[in-house]
């Protein structure tokens, strides 16, 4: 009986060791900032509501990997390291619906609710960036090159895929249909992070300026280059008729010009 008594209380000590360092685990973590953030966040604007997806950061080969092939271009060279912190990105390109709760106005070629909005300039995308974070207490902004590419890829889950969620483009793109227009979001299958049209249907204003790679391992990078030819546009679009501008590392740029395959996602910043 004396031996059971002895052996209860090591159990007992034993326990309030082990919960201590749980405690003290736990408190380490909300002190430096790790506890988990949600996969997807749900806002509503004016009655316009839309997903914003988490992507976990991590490390990856941007540009020319393997699996694109002969289709890789030269300005998709070298391909480099990147590292990313932890960032949220639109579910869908930016809706029309939404851009009008938030604008109080549609520029759209094509209009209705659920296409993306398009016909935009890097300036629009701005303001109603810096107009969705005063209206919902969050922080909007376009993401950078590699975060797209990264989202695109399907980040840390990613299989490798040569478009955005699939080797088989007509699975996830609207793309070579130039007579039907843009075509409403989430009709065709999503890639490995849940994100819609990440290939086809209007290409993507990024936030960096096109400018050559380097070969050098980044850090979340961001281009800004007073001698660029004009702004990062990716993804391909619904009149594209050559499935390469759709692959996950095809860069495009516009220097201006106004038309309604370029629309644009958002990225929203994780809150420390």
């Amino acid at each position: 009986m004396k031996n059971l008594h002895y052996y209860f209380l090591v159990a007992l000590m034993a326990c309030a060791v082990l919960s201590c360092k749980s405690n003290s685990a736990a408190n380490q973590e909300q002190e430096v900032g790790l506890a988990p953030q949600d996969s997807v966040v749900t806002l509503t604007v004016n009655g316009v509501s839309f997903n914003m997806i988490l992507v976990k950061g991590g490390t990856f080969t941007m540009g020319a990997t393997e699996e694109q092939g002969d289709d890789a271009e030269d300005d998709e060279k070298p391909a480099h390291e990147v590292t990313l912190y932890d960032y949220y990105i639109g579910e869908t390109e930016v809706t029309q619906a939404l851009y009008e709760a938030v604008m109080g106005e549609n520029p759209s070629d094509n209009e209705g609710e659920d296409l993306p909005v398009e016909a935009v300039e890097r300036e629009d995308c701005e303001f109603f960036a810096d107009k969705l974070s005063e209206l919902t207490g969050k922080s909007f902004r376009l993401p950078t090159e590699a975060e797209w590419e990264f989202a695109a890829r399907g980040g840390n889950k990613s299989k490798g895929f040569k478009y955005a969620g699939s080797d088989n483009l007509e699975d996830v793109a609207w793309f070579n249909d130039i007579e039907g227009g843009t075509h409403p979001v989430k009709c065709k299958a999503p890639n490995e992070l849940g994100l819609f049209d990440m290939s086809g249907n209007v290409d993507e204003f990024c936030i960096d300026d096109y400018a050559p790679y380097s070969a050098e391992s980044q850090t979340n990078p961001q281009v800004e280059d007073e001698n660029s030819e004009g702004q990062v546009t990716r993804g391909g679009n619904f009149c594209t008729d050559e499935a390469t501008y759709c692959r996950v590392s095809h860069r495009g740029y516009t220097t201006g010009y106004l038309f309604g395959s370029l629309g644009f996602r958002l990225v929203m910043i994780v809150e420390q």
